[in-house]
C-alpha cells in the first residue's frame, strides 16, 4: 500500500497533481515536471535500475532517493486509532546512506540524463500494536500503518563523477584506501568499503597499487 510520504513526495516534485502517476509506454512514471520523468524510490535502487536504464534511452530522468534522518514514532491504541505515545527515534539516516543503494546502481550512474536526487526528510511513522499468537507479546511487536512527510531536510543532486568526489572527505592521501577512509568519516571500515566499491564501479576513483593486503585507490580526474 502506498504511504502519504510516496503520495506527499510525487505532488511536492511533479507541482501539479494531474502530472502524478502518468502513464508512459508500459511504465507508470510516479512525477512528471517540465518534461523530466521523476522516480522517487524508498526502496533499493536495484529494483528500478533496468526501469530507469530503459527510460534513460529517450528521457531525462530524475531519481529521487528519499533518507529519513529524523523520525517520529507515533503510536497508536489501535489501527486508524489514537495517539497514545510519541517520541523520536533514536536512529538517523545521513548522506552517506545513499552508498547502500548506489552500490546496486553503478551499472545505470552516471548517465547524461540521469540525476540522483537524495532527500533527507523528517517523517512521522504511526504504528499500532500487532496482533501475533505470542503469549507474551514483544514491545517491537507492531504493524505500521502510515509514513508521513514531516519536512524534506536537504536535498543533494548527482549529476556527475565529479559530485560524487564530492563525498570523499577532506585530508585524505593523495592515495588512499578504505581505512584512511573509514578514519576520516568517521565510520566503521566495511562502510568505507562499500563506499570505495560505488566510487570505483562508477569511475570517480581508480586502484593504483596496494599498501599490504590494502588496495590504494586515488582520485579520477576525468570521467570514465
Amino acid at each position: 500500500m502506498e504511504t502519504s510520504l510516496h503520495r506527499q513526495l510525487k505532488l511536492h516534485y511533479a507541482h501539479d497533481e494531474s502530472q502524478v502517476e502518468v502513464a508512459l509506454g508500459d511504465y507508470r512514471i510516479d512525477a512528471i515536471r517540465r518534461g523530466r520523468l521523476i522516480e522517487i524510490q524508498h526502496g533499493s535502487l536495484g529494483a528500478i535500475r533496468d526501469k530507469i536504464a530503459s527510460l534513460l534511452e529517450d528521457h531525462r530522468v530524475t531519481v529521487v532517493k528519499p533518507i529519513v534522518a529524523l523520525k517520529h514514532l507515533v503510536k497508536l491504541d489501535g489501527r486508524g486509532g489514537e495517539v497514545v505515545d510519541r517520541r523520536r527515534s533514536p536512529k538517523r539516516g545521513g548522506l552517506l546512506d545513499v552508498f547502500d543503494d548506489l552500490v546496486y546502481f553503478t551499472r545505470v550512474f552516471p548517465h547524461r540524463r540521469l540525476v540522483l536526487e537524495v532527500a533527507l526528510v523528517e517523517v512521522e511513522e504511526l504504528r499500532y500494536p500487532g496482533h501475533g499468537r505470542r503469549r507474551r507479546r514483544r514491545a517491537n511487536d507492531f504493524v505500521i500503518e502510515d509514513q508521513r512527510l514531516v519536512e524534506i531536510i536537504e536535498t543533494r543532486r548527482f549529476r556527475t563523477l565529479a559530485d560524487l568526489r564530492k563525498m570523499l572527505p577532506s585530508g585524505l592521501p593523495k592515495s588512499f584506501h578504505t581505512g584512511h577512509l573509514a578514519q576520516r568519516l568517521q565510520v566503521r571500515r566495511h562502510i568505507a568499503q562499500r563506499i570505495a566499491y560505488c566510487l570505483r564501479e562508477t569511475g570517480a576513483i581508480h586502484p593504483v597499487g596496494k599498501e599490504g593486503n590494502a588496495v590504494l585507490y586515488t582520485r579520477r580526474r576525468q570521467a570514465a
